[in-house]
């Protein structure tokens, strides 16, 4: 059936409003679940805790946030993406807030695992949603612009922390930023659509939408898990997500130095890092349908690759070097995060529209298993050699597992 006089404008309109109020509400996600690491120096100092402690607070945050994944692609699946992303935005505000009157281990560590929950509530379903507006062809590109906004985010995020640390406490990092994710869920509420049930009349070629009942969540965990494509490209995901997170949440610690004050040139060397996940972001999806043309698996081993170089020549770089410092961080965020968008658009090839939701949902809960794992071993390394900067050794080979999972995942 072709398009009525106007259809195919309107939905090309369409598509564009939802992907752009998706990514402009992710924008500020981050602002509250990436500002742990800022926080970190000062809990040390203030609180007595441990880095293997606080690894076990930030791990289980995020085994939380990958528990949390499962169920929200499922519920994605079933009830749509628009309402559970503004939910996780609200409550992941008030569980900062909660966070920042902790005085010790537990009292930190029970609000920041339910924020990890909350959390879980924006990636999924917005995927989700984003995933059926946009067919295969334009997916890498859609994706792409999704996560450069996860990836800007990151940049909001360490540009707002290092602001709050020059003239606040560490708590007033999990107060301030975070006041942003509640705008942006209105927002996205009041932008966002779910796909139309029968949007084939309306909407390009092989940009279906759902046309039959999704699975219960033990039905479609269960077809999910019997993809063994989709199990490998989830577990490179998972070395993909230790990696990035662990930079994420160590790099400020190790410019800030004890206490959480470092020389303010230093400190802001730091942003060289998101600033490159977010145009890795940005250029891989582009680059996963031009250059690749749709070969996602190849694109995830190369960049993983060249992110694992990058984070050996960060070992050997002294902290004090800046400008080499400055070029490697971007490089090692423009690798690690690259492959990201080309994660999420091989999960929802391989699983189709049915799955699609409950698929990314399960990936992210292995991935970030596999990082809830590594949080606390970085911690325990770091304990154990006394270097901070021992965190980009880790990184560079959970970056080569994660390399050889994208080679195994092609067909």
């Amino acid at each position: 059936m072709s398009p009525p006089p106007g259809g195919r404008a309107a939905f090309r309109r369409a598509q564009w409003r939802v992907l752009l109020a998706t990514s402009f509400c992710y924008l500020f996600y981050y602002t509250g679940r990436q500002n742990f690491g800022w926080a970190i120096p000062g809990i040390r100092d203030e609180l007595g805790l441990t880095n293997t402690q606080i690894g076990w607070i930030g791990g289980t945050a995020l085994a939380f946030y990958g528990a949390g994944q499962v169920v929200s692609g499922y519920l994605g699946d079933r009830v749509g993406g628009r309402r559970m992303v503004t939910l996780g935005a609200f409550a992941s505000c008030a569980l900062n807030w909660t966070t920042s009157f902790g005085r010790g281990f537990w009292s930190l560590l029970v609000p920041w695992a339910l924020n990890g929950y909350a959390q879980s509530l924006g990636f999924a379903p917005g995927s989700r949603l984003i995933a059926s507006w946009w067919d295969e062809r334009e997916r890498g590109r859609a994706f792409g612009i999704f996560t450069f906004a996860a990836g800007f985010s990151s940049v909001l995020t360490f540009g707002t922390a290092i602001w709050v640390l020059g003239r606040f406490t560490w708590a007033w990092v999990f107060r301030l930023p975070v006041l942003l994710l509640p705008v942006g869920g209105l927002v996205f509420f009041w932008l966002a659509e779910e796909r139309p049930v029968e949007p084939a009349a309306r909407g390009p070629a092989g940009a279906t939408g759902p046309s039959s009942p999704a699975p219960s969540i033990r039905e479609g965990a269960r077809e999910v898990l019997a993809n063994r494509r989709f199990l490998v490209t989830a577990l490179g995901f998972g070395f993909g997500n230790w990696a990035r997170l662990g930079l994420l949440a160590w790099v400020p610690v190790h410019f800030l130095g004890a206490g959480g004050k470092a020389d303010p040139a230093a400190t802001w060397i730091t942003m060289a890092l998101p600033v490159g996940m977010a145009l890795g972001a940005l250029a891989a999806g582009y680059a996963a349908d031009l250059l690749f043309r749709g070969d996602h698996a190849r694109l995830i081993a190369w960049g993983l690759v060249l992110a694992s170089l990058a984070a050996v020549a960060l070992l050997a770089v002294p902290r004090d070097a800046h400008p080499a410092g400055i070029g490697l961080l971007f490089l090692a965020g423009f690798f690690v995060f690259g492959p990201f968008a080309s994660f999420t658009a091989l999960s929802a090839e391989l699983l189709g529209h049915r799955l699609m939701g409950t698929g990314i949902g399960v990936m992210n809960a292995i991935g970030y298993a596999v990082a809830a794992v590594g949080d606390p071993v970085m911690g325990m390394v770091i304990d154990a050699t006394g270097r901070t900067a021992s965190v980009f050794l880790v990184t560079a080979t959970v970056c080569l597992a994660g390399a050889v999972c994208g080679h195994l995942a092609r067909p």
